[in-house]
């Protein structure tokens, strides 16, 4: 069994215009005073110059010796929006071009075409970074027809499905060249957003080796999913993680849907570490069970707390749930002695 690494932080949710939030150097150090060993770094033109860290190693040098001198280590990139553009039906095309760089914006083909691009760049730089996972969003284009009605046209689902895999597939090519995982947040607005969808995509692509899953059980909750049982069943293509609790309590008057509540509103919320529903504890222990060969990096995502106390109490909360493995079996010390020619008499044959 392997030792779940951590904590790490994911610095999106708190990158800002003042210091410390508004360079990569500067949120190093300020993670590491927080007490965390690792930062998953979104492929911001704040914190990293993509092109750059694509083409050179020495770029990508020295932003590792950054984060070394400040006390922490590069754990993951994400490029969530960029991945998000791969695909986006046009009901979102409003919403989705302030994701997109200003030249493609308003040209749906130039825009995925960009995404793409940028994807291949994440594939470079993690590589040149060391890395050997990468965290990301599919993209949607069957979203909006999530619930049936009106009835959804035959096949309608299965074109999404394989116009996504084309899609996907260099992508996935070039992290293969690379060497590095691309870890998909199964994520309620995707079109990969629960395990049935998931088995969908990849059996689309052929079951890639490198087509994996970012486990965000906050998720799950709000879907009401098992997301224990979800382990049991993906552990094998399970390869990043992300912190981040939730509760859901439904009324007479709304559920799942939240009736387009704000979040403070909604049955189903994000909340800080330790104050929703999420059995941490369990989570930790099932995939060290299952030797999760990666980080435990707090997604900070609360309706309610300041970012600041929930990264503050993030670090802690994560280190005392981190299980560090035994090295030998409980019981070695009562062990028989008996070597494999004693067999047969144990058993009495």
């Amino acid at each position: 069994m392997k030792t779940i690494k951590g904590p790490a932080i994911f610095l999106a949710q708190f990158l800002g215009d003042e210091a410390p939030f508004e360079s990569f150097a500067h949120m190093a150090q300020w993670a590491a005073q927080l007490g965390y060993k690792g930062i998953q770094v979104p492929c911001d033109a704040r914190l990293i110059d993509l092109e750059q860290a694509a083409s050179s190693v020495a770029y990508c040098d020295e932003l590792r010796q950054i984060a070394d001198d400040a006390g922490v280590v590069i754990t993951e990139l994400s490029t969530h929006l960029q991945g998000q553009l791969v695909a986006v039906h046009p009901a979102y095309d409003v919403l989705f071009d302030g994701f997109a760089a200003p030249h493609v914006r308003g040209d749906r083909e130039a825009r995925a075409a960009w995404a793409i691009g940028q994807m291949l760049l994440a594939a470079k730089a993690s590589k040149h970074l060391g890395l050997t996972a990468h965290v990301t969003f599919s993209g949607a284009l069957a979203w909006p027809y999530l619930y049936p009605w009106p009835q959804r046209p035959a096949g309608l689902v299965e074109t999404a499905f394989e116009t996504l895999a084309q899609r996907w597939r260099p992508i996935l090519d070039a992290f293969d060249t690379a060497g590095v995982d691309v870890c998909y947040e199964l994520h309620p607005g995707e079109d990969l957003h629960d395990g049935v969808t998931f088995e969908r995509f990849l059996a689309a692509v052929d079951e890639h080796p490198r087509a994996n899953i970012l486990y965000d059980p906050s998720h799950f909750v709000l879907q009401q999913l098992d997301y224990l049982a979800f382990i049991d069943l993906y552990h094998a293509r399970i390869k990043a993680f992300h912190v981040k609790d939730a509760e859901f309590r439904p009324s007479g008057r709304q559920g799942v849907y939240g009736g387009y509540s704000s979040w403070v509103e909604r049955a189903g919320r994000f909340r800080s570490l330790g104050d929703g529903q999420i059995d941490f504890g369990a989570i930790f222990s099932k995939l060290t069970q299952y030797d999760y060969p990666g980080w435990a990096v707090l997604e900070w995502e609360c309706a309610l707390k300041h970012p600041q106390d929930g990264a503050r109490e993030g670090a802690e909360f994560i280190r005392r749930h981190i299980i560090r493995v035994a090295e030998h079996a409980f019981d070695d010390f009562a062990g028989s002695g008996v070597d494999a020619a004693g067999l047969k008499g144990v058993l009495g044959l």
